[in-house]
C-alpha cells in the first residue's frame, strides 16, 4: 500500500514513520512518498527517517519528490501535512495580530483567519489534483486550521477527506486516566469544531464518570485541563473544554501571555527548526538523536504562555508522546482493513449538530470502517456553546468565500465577525497588515 505525505520535509514526519515501523500486519504501508516544495527540507527528514528504518526488516520504503502530480499518482492515502508561508508565516501571523492587541494563535482568532487563507487555495488546488490524479485514494488532512481546510477540501473530494487532530484524543486519555480508567475503555462523548470542543460525558463500564471527576477537586488538579481552566470555571460549564478554548474563557490574560513572552510560539519554532534542519547537513551528526532532542523540546514548551498565565505548571510527561500519528494510523487501519473502531475526526456534519447544515465539518466520535467515518449521533450542545460554535463557523464560512473569490471586503467581514476580534477598524488593518507581509494573500483585491 502506498502513503504518500505532503509536507514531507515537516519536522513532525518521524512520528509517522516511526508508527508505521511498528506495523507488521498483512496491508500495511510498505512505500511512503514524501513531496513537499523545499527539497533540503526533504532531504533532512529522509536522513532521519533512514536512521529510523535501520536494522526494521520490511520497513516502507521512502522516496522523495518536489513533484505534486508524480507524488499523488497511485497512492492508497494522502496524508496533507503542509505549512504555506513556513513558520515565518506563523510568526508574522502572531505579530501583526499582536500589534493590534488580538490574538494570533496559529487556528484561533485573526491569527487562524490569516493562515486559513494562505492555505484554503493552496488545500483546494491539492484536492482537485486528487480527484484527478487519485481519486480512488483516501486523504488524512493534517494541515491547520484542520476543520476549516478538511470542509474547503471536501467540497471537492466529499467524505474521502478526513481530517484529524490529537488535541480531543489527548484531552480524553487525560480525564480517563484521572478516574482510573484505562483510555481505550472509555467513551468520551465530545463534540465542536477544530480546537472548540466539549467533553459532556465520560462514560466508563455503561456508568458516566464526568460528574464526579467534575466534583472533587484532587481530580481535577492532577490533569492540565483542570490545571488551565480552574475547578470552579469547569464545574460552572459542566463540561472539560478543549485547551484551546482558553483562548476564548481567558483571552485578556492569554494576549497579555503572549505579548510578554519574548518571542512568539512561530518565532520560537522557527528558529528551533532552523536549528534543526542546519543540523542535519554535519554528516557526523545523529539526524534522528537531534530531531529527538529538538522534539522534547518543542513538546514541552507547547501553550506555555497559557499554562504561564494560569498558573498551570509543566506539562505531564505522559503529555510529551504527540499522538496525532497515532490517529492517523487508526483510521488509515480501519479504512484499508475494515478494523472498526471509534475516533474523534473532523467529518461533514450530516445532521449530528442540528444548527450547523449537513456540509459544515464538525469535530465529533466517528464510527470507522471500509466506507469511511461516519458521525455518530450525540445530544445538544448547551446554548453558550452552540452559540460560540455557530460564530466561528460562520467565519469559516466567509473564510471560505474570500478565498473563492479573492474579496478582500469579504475578507475583512470574516476577521470582524470573529468573536475574539473586537472592532471592524481592527479588522480592516488587520487585513492591511497581513497582506503587507503575505505574497500568498496578494490575490485579495
Amino acid at each position: 500500500m502506498r502513503l504518500t505525505i505532503l509536507g514531507g520535509g515537516g519536522f513532525r514526519v518521524p512520528l509517522v514513520y516511526g508508527a508505521l515501523l511498528g506495523d507488521h500486519a498483512e496491508g500495511r504501508v510498505t512505500r511512503v512518498v514524501l513531496h513537499d516544495v523545499d527539497a533540503s527540507r526533504l532531504r533532512a527528514i529522509a536522513r532521519v527517517l533512514a536512521e529510523q528504518a535501520a536494522g526494521v526488516p520490511d520497513a516502507p520504503e521512502v522516496t522523495t519528490t518536489t513533484d505534486l502530480d508524480e507524488a499523488l499518482r497511485g497512492a492508497d492515502f494522502v496524508f496533507s501535512a503542509i505549512r504555506v508561508g513556513g513558520l515565518e508565516g506563523r510568526a508574522h501571523d502572531e505579530r501583526v495580530a499582536l500589534a493590534e492587541g488580538v490574538l494570533g494563535q496559529e487556528t484561533v482568532g485573526a491569527g487562524g483567519i490569516a493562515y486559513g487563507l494562505r492555505t484554503v487555495p493552496v488545500a483546494v488546488d491539492i484536492a482537485r489534483r486528487v480527484a484527478r490524479l487519485a481519486p480512488d485514494a483516501w486523504v488524512i488532512n493534517f494541515t491547520n486550521p484542520a476543520g476549516l481546510v478538511t470542509e474547503a477540501m471536501s467540497r471537492h473530494l466529499g467524505d474521502r477527506v478526513i481530517g484529524i487532530c490529537d488535541s480531543p484524543v489527548g484531552l480524553g486519555r487525560r480525564i480517563a486516566r484521572a478516574v482510573g480508567a484505562r483510555p481505550r475503555e472509555a467513551w468520551i462523548d465530545y463534540v465542536g469544531l477544530n480546537h472548540l470542543g466539549w467533553v459532556r460525558g465520560l462514560r466508563v463500564g455503561g456508568r458516566d464518570r464526568l460528574p464526579g471527576l467534575l466534583a472533587d477537586p484532587a481530580l481535577l488538579g492532577s490533569f492540565e485541563e483542570g490545571r488551565l481552566f480552574g475547578l470552579d470555571w469547569l464545574r460552572s460549564l459542566g463540561a472539560i473544554p478543549n485547551e484551546y478554548l482558553h483562548y476564548y474563557y481567558f483571552n485578556r490574560e492569554a494576549v497579555d501571555a503572549y505579548r510578554r513572552a519574548e518571542r512568539t510560539r512561530g518565532a520560537f519554532l522557527r528558529d528551533q527548526q532552523a536549528h534543526f534542519y542546519a543540523g542535519t547537513d554535519d554528516p557526523g551528526v545523529s539526524a534522528l538523536d537531534l530531531w529527538d532532542r529538538t522534539r522534547a523540546e518543542r513538546e514541552a514548551t507547547y501553550m506555555s504562555e497559557n499554562r504561564e498565565a494560569a498558573g498551570a505548571g509543566e506539562r505531564e510527561a505522559d503529555d510529551l508522546s504527540g499522538g496525532y500519528e497515532k490517529v492517523a494510523l487508526a483510521l488509515m487501519r480501519a479504512v484499508a482493513r475494515d478494523e472498526r473502531t471509534t475516533l474523534i475526526l473532523n467529518v461533514r456534519n450530516r445532521g449530528t449538530l442540528s444548527p450547523l447544515d449537513a456540509d459544515a465539518v464538525i469535530e465529533v466520535p466517528c464510527l470507522v470502517d471500509a466506507s469511511g467515518a461516519h458521525p455518530v449521533s450525540v445530544d445538544p450542545l448547551p446554548g453558550h456553546a452552540t452559540g460560540l460554535v455557530c460564530a466561528v463557523k460562520a467565519v469559516e464560512r466567509e473564510v471560505l468565500a474570500a478565498a473563492r473569490s479573492g474579496s478582500r471586503a469579504t475578507a475583512v467581514k470574516a476577521f470582524a465577525l470573529h468573536p475574539l476580534v473586537d472592532s471592524v477598524n481592527v479588522a480592516r488593518r488587520l487585513v492591511d497588515g497581513y497582506t503587507a507581509v503575505h505574497p500568498g494573500l496578494a490575490y485579495l483585491a
